[in-house]
């Protein structure tokens, strides 16, 4: 996974919502939850796992973003490229983005948009997105 991708999202989200990485497990020290200011919900986590354990074929580690997602978009995004069911999160509500170039920035930034709106209850509230 190029460490790009994990370094461009890590600065969006702190540019954009003022949030910053909380490393919760010591076991884990790359994994990443982000949480909004108002409510701490967490609206994504970055986490690196195998292929293997996300069901892909090979062994070596990749970056994922886990999301909140509107159940309504979550069976489409899964038939495209670099979108798989949640990494360890409810799959009803949440989707997992493969942080290896499969997925751009400009079609990640809506979804990480729309996580943050729903970590508030579906309302835009705390920082107002840039454009």
């Amino acid at each position: 996974m190029p460490t790009a991708c994990r370094d461009a999202v890590l600065q969006w989200i702190g540019d954009r919502y003022g949030a910053e990485p909380e490393y919760l497990w010591r076991k884990y020290p790359t994994y990443a939850v982000f949480r909004r200011q108002n409510n701490r919900k967490w609206f994504a986590a970055l986490m690196e796992v195998s292929r293997k354990q996300l069901g892909l074929e090979g062994a070596e580690m990749v970056d994922i973003l886990d999301l909140k997602c509107d159940p309504r978009l979550i069976g489409t995004l899964r038939e495209s490229p670099g979108f798989l069911p949640a990494y360890h999160m409810n799959k009803a509500n949440w989707i997992t983005v493969l942080l290896d170039g499969s997925v751009t920035m400009e079609d990640l930034m809506p979804l990480l948009d729309l996580s943050y709106d729903l970590a508030n209850g579906g309302r835009r509230r705390g920082p107002a997105p840039q454009s």
